[in-house]
This record gives C-alpha cells, sequence and structure tokens, in this order.
C-alpha cells in the first residue's frame, strides 16, 4: 500500500537545536550522478529529524517539471548578491543535541558529495521556547491542526509523486541588535505590533508595524503560511532564520511584497533594524510507506 503524506518536520514544534545545510549542484554533476546522491539519501532523510528541500536546479538538470517550483524572483532579493545563485538542496537536521546534528551533517555531505557541494552549514536553536533573539514571540498567527495541514501542505490525491508535497521560503535575517538595542521599547513594540512580554497585538499599531505588514487574514484570499523559524548566531552576529511552508509560494510572496512596500509603499519597520542575506525556495518532497517520495522527480 502507498500511503502518501507529508514531511512532520513541517508541522511540529520547532526543536530545542536545528543546523541548516545548504548545498549548490557540482558543475557539470550528471543527471546520473544526481539521482545516485538523491536516493543514498532515501534511507536518511525521515521527514522528522531530517527534513528535506529540493530547488529548481536539480528539476531542471533531471529534465523533470515540479508544478510549482521556482526560482526566488531576482526582482524580489534584498542584499545577496553573493548568494543569487539558486542553492540545489537545503536540509533542515532537528534534535536535542549538537554534537549528534554535528556527526549526522558530516555523514550527509559525504553522501551527496559527487553531486552536491556544501555552500552553508547554519547552526539555530531555540529561544526562550518560540522567542526571537529580540524578545519577541516568532510564529505566533500560525494556523493549527487542520488549519495548518491545509495552508503548508499539497493536497491532491490524484498527484502520485505530490500530494503531501511542501513549498518553502527560506530567508536568513540579520540583526542589527545595536541598534534594536538602541530603539525606546515603545518604539520597539511599534515595529513589531506588539507588546514584548504579553505578546497582545497593539491596537494602535502603525501600518509599518511587522503584525500590519503580514497579517495573513489581510490579504484577498487569505495568505496563510506555517512558520518554523529559528534564531541563528555566529560570534557577535545573529538573526533569524525564517522558514515559511506552503502548499504553494504565493501566501508567501503577497506577504514579502507587502513587506516591501511594492503594494502601497509602505515598508515593514523590521527593515530598521534587520535585513535578509539570502533568499531561497525549496520544494519538500512528500514522504510514501515511511520514506522520502522522489517519483516526480523520475527516482
Amino acid at each position: 500500500m502507498n500511503t502518501q503524506t507529508h514531511q512532520a518536520a513541517i508541522i511540529l514544534p520547532i526543536p530545542t537545536h536545528a543546523r541548516y545545510l545548504k548545498f549548490d549542484l557540482i558543475d557539470g554533476a550528471s543527471p546520473a550522478s544526481i539521482r545516485t546522491a538523491l536516493k543514498k539519501l532515501m534511507p536518511r532523510i525521515d521527514g522528522k529529524t531530517v527534513l528535506l528541500g529540493v530547488a529548481a536546479p536539480v528539476a531542471v538538470a533531471l529534465c523533470k517539471t515540479i508544478e510549482g517550483l521556482r526560482a526566488f524572483p531576482q526582482s524580489l532579493r534584498l542584499n545577496d548578491e553573493h548568494n543569487a545563485q539558486s542553492a540545489a538542496l537545503w536540509i533542515w537536521l532537528r534534535g536535542g543535541e549538537r554534537g549528534d546534528l554535528l556527526s549526522t551533517s558530516l555523514s550527509l555531505v559525504q553522501l551527496v558529495h559527487k553531486a552536491f557541494v556544501l555552500r552553508q552549514t547554519l547552526d539555530g536553536f531555540a529561544h526562550h521556547k518560540n522567542r526571537d533573539l529580540t524578545g519577541y514571540e516568532d510564529g505566533t498567527e500560525n494556523p493549527k491542526g487542520k488549519a495548518a495541514l491545509h495552508a503548508a501542505i499539497l493536497d491532491d490525491p490524484t498527484r502520485i509523486g505530490m500530494h503531501g508535497s511542501s513549498f518553502v521560503a527560506v530567508q536568513q535575517w540579520s540583526h542589527e541588535m545595536s541598534r534594536f538595542n538602541a530603539m525606546k521599547k515603545p518604539a520597539q513594540d511599534r515595529t513589531i505590533g506588539r507588546e514584548r512580554i504579553s505578546n497582545d497585538e497593539l491596537v494602535d499599531a502603525p501600518k509599518s508595524a511587522h503584525t500590519k505588514r503580514t497579517e495573513q487574514e489581510s490579504f484577498s484570499p487569505p495568505a496563510f503560511v506555517v512558520r518554523r523559524s529559528m534564531p541563528w548566531a555566529e560570534g557577535l552576529n545573529g538573526g533569524l532564520l525564517f522558514v515559511a511552508f506552503g502548499h504553494s509560494f504565493d501566501a508567501f510572496e503577497v506577504q514579502w511584497r507587502r513587506m516591501l512596500g511594492l503594494d502601497d509603499g509602505i515598508k515593514d519597520a523590521l527593515f530598521q533594524f534587520s535585513q535578509p542575506m539570502s533568499h531561497d525556495y525549496f520544494w519538500c518532497p512528500p514522504m510514501c510507506d515511511g520514506q522520502i517520495d522522489f517519483r516526480a522527480l523520475g527516482i
């Protein structure tokens, strides 16, 4: 019996620790080497502790079309000129021990090294449960239960190899904490649109507040995504690895356009102290009978 479902990490709460691996295709990698590398990954991707995303270059290299999968639009990129080339693979490792995540990383890199080269390793962590480094709760408006599944998972049993899959937008945000900390707390609250301690939404939040820019119900149709973002820190730098799952990229994209002020000229107040360093789109294949399902890629 072939039972298709989603990679569980999409809906599960964020873990204590995470590691994100981003890979490029090796120049000249053959379709055969790509298929071999993905086949080697299959037993290791359980969808719960190891989640996999595949980007458009992989589908192109395999001469396959994944409906809905595209590169992050060049017109919507900010501050990542050096990373504008689309990555090929994204792996999200989840666990309670950083040492275990390192061991898993080393083994996964070795499995795919003949077709993919590691571009970036980034460690994430839970901060006061679900809070950003600024102290504000992240993902407050996430849909729950069946609504989360509807928002994040493609539900079409007639589409073999696609039913149960998801599309994820990934952005690495860098916070200028000195600038944020220099703001008075009321100004910080107005920037986010919430009171930091209580997490209550401000009734009189300005139109530039992040909550106003991304209010999911205010779009037509409503633009619901499931956020699974986590803070990151390296040396004295840090920020948020923004991760938003949807049954397409459309909901994320309309939110992002509004954050940029492309619709009404009002930019998100977050840009006062934080900037995205990179932008990526990935397709997260479904699971089938407990194993990652690459049938849509011809594997």
